[in-house]
């Protein structure tokens, strides 16, 4: 943990955060790392485009190791997540501006589905609530 007491609560709101909204915020992060590492690519600053891209692959593993395989959906993002990482690695060797354009838009189309899904689970839930008459107000 850090001292500065500004970072000490961000810290402790991600830690507290409910899961969907950790997930959409990593791939808010994955977007930016991506768009990152496009204007480092861009201004061919080699480093920083290999540690931005090595935080893209960190996002893309933790929801590899997160997925649950009891869905079958499962695999298709298990799929699409280990492509994501070989092109991350590919643009990373080659230096290759498009092809993090190609996962940044992943990431992109992966984060609309997960808000989609997420605000579809509110109004269900809030349908539900109103029809049980049990929801706390």
């Amino acid at each position: 943990m850090t001292a500065n007491p500004y970072e000490r609560m961000r810290e402790n709101a991600v830690f507290t955060m409910p899961k969907e909204e950790l997930t959409l915020m990593l791939y808010d992060g994955g977007l930016k790392f991506c768009n990152q590492a496009i204007a480092a690519l861009e201004a061919s600053d080699y480093p920083k485009t290999n540690e931005l891209l090595k935080k893209a692959q960190n996002i893309i593993n933790e929801f590899q190791r997160t997925l649950d395989h009891s869905y079958e959906v499962s695999q298709y993002f298990d799929a699409m997540y280990g492509h994501m990482l070989a092109r991350l690695v590919e643009a990373n060797i080659y230096k290759d501006a498009d092809i993090v354009a190609e996962v940044r838009d992943l990431f992109r189309e992966f984060r609309d589905m997960w808000k989609e899904a997420m605000l579809k689970a509110k109004r269900e839930s809030a349908v539900k609530c109103e029809a049980s008459l049990s929801c706390a107000s």
